[in-house]
């Protein structure tokens, strides 16, 4: 998001403009505390955003479905070059115009927010043209196929002030990683070892049409030409989640790849991986993923010499260590069977007061929580972010008609936004899955230096 929020700040825009603190934001500004009494209450509403989709494959579709949960969201477009995409969508959004060619959407100026959801090697372009046509752009990880576009598009998106830009790092707006972050930081885990994840499912990753033209287009995740694999479309998630939670920088990675069972279609992207990513101090993350095979299917664990956390399928579980310090609520917490480990429950929404007034184990949880997938809160957070964006850049402008995006960006910089991946964090992270599938490729060992994360 291109308005950075920050959390410690105690003072946003509703406060400046209701008496108070307005008299920070002059003063950032070299104006004059003006007082007044504080206004009356706003009646909550529910403000909306009119979205452009782009891209109706099968995550925009399911994008549309999340978008269709949003009272916020007003579908009133949606993109794709492919006619058959655009029919089969339609019945998800009756009210939005179809387009084959994005920039009918960016050129509606009703239209505020777009979100990018084709191809990763499709992304420059089109969130590039969005960001100089003002639009706030949602656009899905990796944000491309390459070190060099990704890089365009971070750059693109830190000098569009007064826009939001948020990344597809869908986990970044999750509160049940939001919830596990300060335990995890806390050191509960002891010192921090390893790391593993893994995406398991037995599928093709291919899809079928009439049209041998098309059929090659809808498969770009085949070809090395247009797609970063395996590591690169799928484990940058889990690959990025390791180093925000234990605040690592990777060091270096090595990789290996095999078409172990798909070897008959003409892919030349290997459908079983593994990268390993070296950090600081001798800690590791081991990521495997394969299309061969579907045990175990995914997860991530974070070891540490007192306790190892698990995290599947939207919930996360603490193992102990027999000679771990105790820390006390983990005896009231519920506790689930895995083969010989009992796992203690970590549930954002759950309530230690219940489980203390109750049986053993008993919780109450919030059911916004566990309702909704995490692709859900990320669209909730972009929405909601792009509603309070276009208040303060009006209120600030309002007030202050010849400032300088400067001085716009020190204002937007005082609000605490919703929880999201802003575009450094996504610029981050893809060239560390980008790098990871090219060690897969290679076979090779690469070192990370720290300027390749860089934006200048």
């Amino acid at each position: 998001m291109n308005a950075t929020a920050n959390a410690s700040a105690e003072v946003n825009r509703r406060g400046f403009l209701k008496g108070g603190s307005l008299a920070a934001m002059m003063a950032v500004m070299g104006g004059v505390e003006l007082l007044g009494q504080p206004a009356a209450a706003e009646p909550k509403t529910v403000k909306k955003v009119k979205v452009g989709l782009i891209g109706l494959g099968p995550w925009g579709r399911e994008i549309l479905d999340q978008l269709g949960r949003l009272p916020q969201a007003v579908v009133a477009a949606i993109c794709d070059s492919y006619p058959a995409m655009l029919r089969r969508s339609a019945s998800k959004a009756p009210g939005a115009v179809p387009a084959e060619d994005y920039r009918a959407v960016l050129a509606d100026e009703e239209i505020r927010a777009v979100i990018v959801a084709t191809g990763s090697h499709q992304h420059r372009g089109i969130a590039v043209e969005a960001l100089a046509a003002g639009k706030h752009v949602y656009c899905e990880v990796p944000l491309a196929h390459s070190v060099a576009e990704a890089r365009e598009i971070a750059l693109a998106a830190k000098g569009a002030v007064g826009q939001v830009f948020q990344a597809g790092l869908q986990w970044r707006s999750d509160p049940q990683r939001h919830f596990l972050l300060p335990f995890i930081r806390s050191g509960a885990l002891g010192r921090s070892v390893k790391a593993r994840a893994q995406w398991h499912k037995k599928v093709s990753w291919r899809s079928a049409s009439p049209s041998a033209e098309r059929e090659r287009a809808i498969n770009w995740r085949l070809s090395r030409a247009t797609s970063p694999g395996l590591v690169g479309e799928i484990g940058i998630h889990a690959l990025e989640q390791v180093g925000w939670f234990l605040n690592l920088q990777p060091e270096a990675v090595s990789g290996v790849g095999s078409t172990v069972f798909w070897r008959d279609d003409g892919r030349d992207v290997p459908d079983t991986v593994e990268a390993v990513i070296e950090y600081a101090g001798g800690f590791r993350l081991s990521y495997q993923a394969s299309l061969a095979s579907s045990f175990e299917s995914e997860y991530e664990l974070l070891q540490g010499s007192d306790a190892t956390v698990m995290m599947r399928d939207g919930k996360a579980w603490m193992f102990k260590e027999v000679d771990a310090p105790l820390l006390g609520w983990e005896v009231y917490a519920r506790k689930d069977q895995f083969y010989n480990e009992s796992g203690i429950a970590l549930k954002a929404g759950g309530s230690k007061q219940a489980a203390l007034g109750g049986e053993a184990g008993a919780e109450a949880t919030d059911a916004s929580v566990t309702a909704f997938p995490p692709l859900y809160h990320a669209l909730e957070a972009f929405l909601g972010n792009c509603v309070e964006t276009d208040e303060a850049v009006a209120d600030f402008k309002s007030l202050f008609p010849s400032a300088d995006k400067k001085a716009l960006a020190a204002s937007l910089g005082t609000i605490e936004f919703r929880k999201a991946a802003t575009y450094a964090e996504g610029y981050a992270a893809t060239v560390l899955a980008l790098k990871a599938n090219e060690a897969v490729v290679q076979g090779a060992r690469l070192v990370l230096s720290k300027d390749l994360f860089e934006l200048a």
